[in-house]
């Protein structure tokens, strides 16, 4: 992937480019961002010395929380959007936090074989089709050492009528069939279908757009 070069189909995280800059407070504000993000981690039960890729990233938000929580965790994240990568820069760096930010794609990540202990992503599955959904599970599986974790915390299938509607912004700002996955609660099963075990739904909140919902799988030793 050349630099800041990126698919025609590649959607950025509020789908405007220029919605990118109030990234921050929209999630914040419309997600129960501390919440979710906080048991998202608690989840992982990370440890000393362990490797955890976030990715797409975006603003580094997930990325800085953990390497303050864990100083001694190596993090990476990766994105594909060079520009919300300088902003995740420039939050680590006022931070005080060492996190190595990559330009890469989920269907294409940069990195070894069995690199990382734990890959972490947030609201990112739903700007994805369904065969690139199984491209990213099936390179995030390749990336994953044995006895490694995903954990993932994305929009799912409505738990009520009201939820399923608030969802509709969501639909029509980053696409029907992108979004079909999500909210018919296949997720699950395209990780499965990716070679890993143990797929299971840790929470499910309620948002002002739709249930958000936290799922876990590992990667067999």
């Amino acid at each position: 992937m050349k630099n800041n070069e990126l698919p025609d189909n590649y959607v950025t995280a509020l789908r405007i480019p220029w919605l990118t800059s109030i990234y921050d407070p929209i999630v914040r504000w419309t997600t129960r961002e501390s919440r979710v993000k906080g048991e998202l981690i608690d989840k992982a039960k990370l440890g000393a010395d362990m490797t955890v890729l976030d990715l797409a990233s975006g603003t580094g938000t997930l990325a800085i929380i953990i390497k303050r929580k864990f100083p001694d965790v190596d993090v990476v994240g990766v994105d594909g959007d060079p520009r919300i990568l300088q902003i995740a820069k420039a939050k680590s760096e006022s931070a005080n936090v060492k996190i190595e930010f990559d330009q890469g794609l989920a269907t294409q990540l940069p990195y070894a074989d069995s690199s990382y202990d734990r890959v972490f992503s947030t609201l990112f599955f739903h700007h994805l089709g369904h065969s690139d959904k199984a491209r990213a599970f099936a390179e995030i599986f390749r990336v994953l050492k044995p006895g490694g974790q995903l954990h993932v915390a994305d929009w799912g299938k409505p738990t009520n009528f009201l939820m399923r509607l608030l969802f509709y912004p969501i639909q029509w700002l980053d696409g029907f069939a992108n979004t079909k996955d999500n909210v018919e609660g296949q997720l699950p099963n395209i990780i499965q279908h990716s070679g890993f075990n143990d797929v299971q739904i840790d929470k499910q909140f309620s948002t002002v757009f739709g249930t958000l919902t936290l799922y876990r799988a590992l990667k067999d030793e």
